[in-house]
């Protein structure tokens, strides 16, 4: 046994030796390893990150036009939320005694200032009447038929869209990368005007009108 111990001991040894000896010679190596990726290709604008004058992102310019005398932005896609064009200073944030959007952008008063009105979607209810009594809550749809119902209410803009800056936000001048995109837009006058009017709204769905 102890002729066994102390080969094996041997065996050990010379391993832990040809092992050194191979880290040795990688070491001595000229062959130095290359990272699988540059850090120059890391970010978004493809420089030195440890530069940081050189990664400093480019300055985000908001429009300061007032409303009613700016430029107005073409939609990304056909029914896209319309970016937000003039200045928003005291404006934000919107609260329930104080939305100044819908002083200018209501329908009848957006086209006698030239505005853009927010469309007949946003005067719709599309959530479905539920009951709830603060005790019991029922369900007013059947789960299996995916119903919505639809409200058309009283001619004014829905509660569910009355928080405007949860689509629309202004639009920065700045360009951090290179916009190729191009839409292609399925009415004519989709860059600029929404189509969800009358029974567009509802095509394709299988809804419950109340």
């Amino acid at each position: 046994m102890k002729l066994v111990s102390k080969i094996a001991l041997s065996l050990v040894v010379a391993s832990s030796f040809m092992f050194v000896g191979c880290m040795d010679a990688s070491l001595n190596s000229k062959e130095v390893a290359k990272p699988a990726i540059e850090d120059t290709s890391i970010g978004l604008r493809k420089v030195d990150l440890f530069s940081e004058d050189i990664v400093t992102p480019d300055e985000t310019k908001y429009s300061d036009s007032v409303a009613g005398s700016s430029t107005k932005i073409a939609r990304a896609f056909q029914d896209a939320p319309p970016m937000i064009p003039h200045d928003t200073e005291g404006m934000l944030p919107i609260t329930i005694n104080d939305n100044q959007c819908v002083g200018c952008h209501a329908p009848g008063v957006a086209e006698s200032i030239g505005a853009v009105p927010y469309p007949q979607s946003h005067l719709l209810d599309f959530r479905p009447k539920h009951k709830f009594d603060g005790q019991k809550f029922e369900k007013s749809v059947d789960n299996m038929k995916n119903e919505i119902s639809i409200t058309e209410g009283n001619g004014e803009l829905a509660h569910a869209r009355f928080n405007c800056s949860a689509c629309h936000a202004p639009q920065s001048g700045g360009q951090l990368v290179e916009n190729t995109f191009n839409a292609e837009f399925t009415s004519k006058d989709g860059s600029t005007k929404s189509h969800w009017q009358g029974s567009s709204l509802t095509e394709g769905l299988d809804t419950l009108k109340e």
